[in-house]
C-alpha cells in the first residue's frame, strides 16, 4: 500500500490539479521549507500544506487503492505521516515500525467507522468516504505518530470529524482530488491542535439519542466494541489496487470489454472498428455519477461506463494513456460511444464487494458477442501480485524520478519495518 501510493502520487504530480494546488500553497502561504513534495527536488513546504498536495496528487488521476467498503484508504494517510516525518527532528524521526504502525493505525479507523455502517458499504450519493472518514483516519494516524495520550488521542479524532464532509457532486471535477488532499492535510491539523491541547467532544463517535455525531455522515451508523485480542482489518481483507487510473466501478466493465475485444480478435495486436458494431449493451449497477454517455475531461472520462468499456473495446485494454485528449478525441471512439445502452440488473448491487459487470456486443451482422467480469485482477479478492505492484509502481514513478532513485524507493519501503529511522524513505520521494 505504501508503495502504490508513493507511486500513485509521484505520477499524479505531473497533473494540472496538481500544479494548481502546489501553486496556490506556494502563492498564498509563507514559505516555511519542511516537508517534502512529490516529485519536485527543490520544494518543500510546510507540514499541513505538504500533505495537502500530496494528496491531491495521489488521488488526481483516480489511480490510489479502494477499499470495502468504498473509500481511498492511503492517499488520506501516508502524506500526512510522510509530512508530520518530516517535521520530526533529525534526532527524533520515527523507526520504520512507528511509521508503518501510524500508517495502519490510519487504515484501520477508516475501516471501522464505515464497517459500523450498511449505507458505508455501497457506492456512495450523498459524501464521499474520503472525506468524512480520511480525516479521521489521518488524525489517528499523526496521533500515533505524535504519541498523544488517550484523552488527546479522543480530541484529535473529534476535531477532526468538525473538519469532514464533502458531497459526492464534484465527482469527475478536478475538485475531486481536493477531497483526499484536505483530508490528509485536516486530519493532521486536527492531530497538532489535540497536542496543544484543543478539545472537543468525546461523544461524536458515540450513538447518543438526540444528537448528531457520526451519524449525521451515516444514518444508519451503530459503533460496536471492537474484539479482544484485536486482530487489523488488514489482516483479514486485502486492497483493492489498480491497473489503469479511473474509478473503481470502471474495472469491471474494461475488463469484460477486453475479453470482447479478444474474442473478436483474437490474441495479436488488433483492433474492432465501429462499422462492425450495431449495438453496445452493458450491464452495470445503477449509480449515477459514473453513467457518462459522452465525457467532456479526462475526469469524466473516469467516472463512465461507456466511455472505459469503449477504450477496452477498441484497443482491448485501458491504460494511462487511453485519457490523453489525443485518445479521447478519436472519432472511432465517439462512434462506439454513440451505440451503447445500459441496463441495471436487479441483481447487480452498486457494491464494490458484489457488483459485476457484462458487456453484449451485437455485431451488424446480427451475431451477438458477449463478455462478463465478476472479480477484475486488482480486486480484493483477486489481488495483484507483488510482480505487479511494482511493475504499475516503476511506470508511475519514472515518469518524475530516475530509475536508479525509484528502485532505492522500493528497496527502502520493502525494507521499512528494519529502518531505524525513516529518513532513508524521506530522502527518496524528490
Amino acid at each position: 500500500m505504501v508503495l502504490d501510493s508513493i507511486g500513485v502520487g509521484l505520477i499524479g504530480s505531473t497533473t494540472d490539479v496538481f500544479e494548481l494546488a502546489l501553486q496556490h500553497c506556494q502563492h498564498m502561504y509563507a514559505p516555511d521549507y519542511i516537508s517534502s513534495v512529490y516529485g519536485r527536488r527543490d520544494v518543500r513546504l510546510s507540514p499541513t500544506l505538504a500533505a495537502f498536495v500530496n494528496g491531491v496528487a495521489t488521488h488526481s488521476m483516480d489511480f490510489d487503492d479502494t477499499w470495502h467498503p468504498a473509500t481511498h484508504p492511503s492517499g488520506a494517510v501516508l502524506p500526512a505521516v510522510l509530512a508530520l516525518s518530516d517535521m520530526m527532528p533529525a534526532s527524533r524521526k520515527p523507526s520504520g515500525l512507528d511509521f508503518l504502525l501510524a500508517f495502519n493505525v490510519g487504515i484501520e479507523i477508516q475501516g471501522r467507522l464505515m464497517r459500523f455502517s450498511n449505507e458505508a458499504c455501497n457506492i456512495p450519493k450523498r459524501f464521499h468516504p474520503p472525506t468524512v472518514v480520511g480525516p479521521m483516519g489521518s488524525a489517528a494516524a499523526c496521533a500515533r505518530l505524535l504519541s498523544l495520550d488517550p484523552s488527546q488521542c479522543s480530541h484529535a479524532l473529534a476535531i477532526a470529524a468538525s473538519l469532514a464532509g464533502a458531497p459526492m457532486a464534484n465527482a469527475a471535477t478536478q475538485s475531486k482530488p481536493l477531497h483526499i488532499g484536505n483530508a490528509s492535510r485536516l486530519g493532521l491539523e486536527a492531530a497538532l491542535l489535540a497536542s496543544r491541547g484543543l478539545e472537543a467532544s468525546p461523544l461524536v463517535l458515540d450513538a447518543v439519542a438526540g444528537v448528531a455525531g457520526f451519524n449525521a455522515f451515516y444514518e444508519d451508523y451503530v459503533p460496536q466494541p471492537l474484539d479482544s485480542p484485536h486482530a487489523f482489518l488488514l489482516e483479514e481483507q486485502d486492497m483493492g489496487f489498480k491497473r489503469f487510473p479511473a474509478h473503481l466501478g470502471m474495472h469491471w466493465v474494461a475488463d469484460a470489454a477486453a475479453s470482447v475485444h479478444k474474442l473478436l480478435v483474437g490474441a495479436g495486436p488488433g483492433k474492432v472498428f465501429p462499422h462492425q458494431v450495431q449495438d453496445i449493451l452493458l450491464r452495470v449497477p445503477l449509480s449515477k455519477y459514473i453513467n457518462r454517455p459522452f465525457p467532456e475531461s479526462e475526469h469524466e472520462a473516469r467516472h463512465s461506463f461507456q466511455f472505459n468499456a469503449c477504450s477496452a473495446l477498441l484497443d482491448g485494454e485501458v491504460t494511462v494513456r487511453s485519457f490523453t485528449p489525443a485518445a479521447m478525441r478519436r472519432p472511432e471512439l465517439h462512434a462506439l460511444l454513440s451505440r451503447v445502452r445500459l441496463e441495471h440488473p436487479h441483481d447487480n448491487p452498486a457494491n464494490f464487494n458484489l457488483m459485476y459487470g457484462e458487456v453484449q456486443v451485437m455485431l451488424v451482422g446480427g451475431d451477438t458477442v458477449n463478455g462478463r467480469c465478476d472479480t477484475f485482477y486488482g480486486h480484493w479478492r483477486n489481488p495483484l501480485t507483488n510482480e505487479s505492484l511494482r511493475k504499475k509502481f516503476r511506470n508511475n514513478a519514472e515518469v518524475v524520478l530516475p530509475s536508479a532513485k525509484v528502485e532505492r524507493l522500493i528497496e527502502a519501503v520493502d525494507d521499512l519495518d528494519r529502518l531505524e529511522d525513516c529518513k532513508d524513505l524521506l530522502s527518496q520521494l524528490q
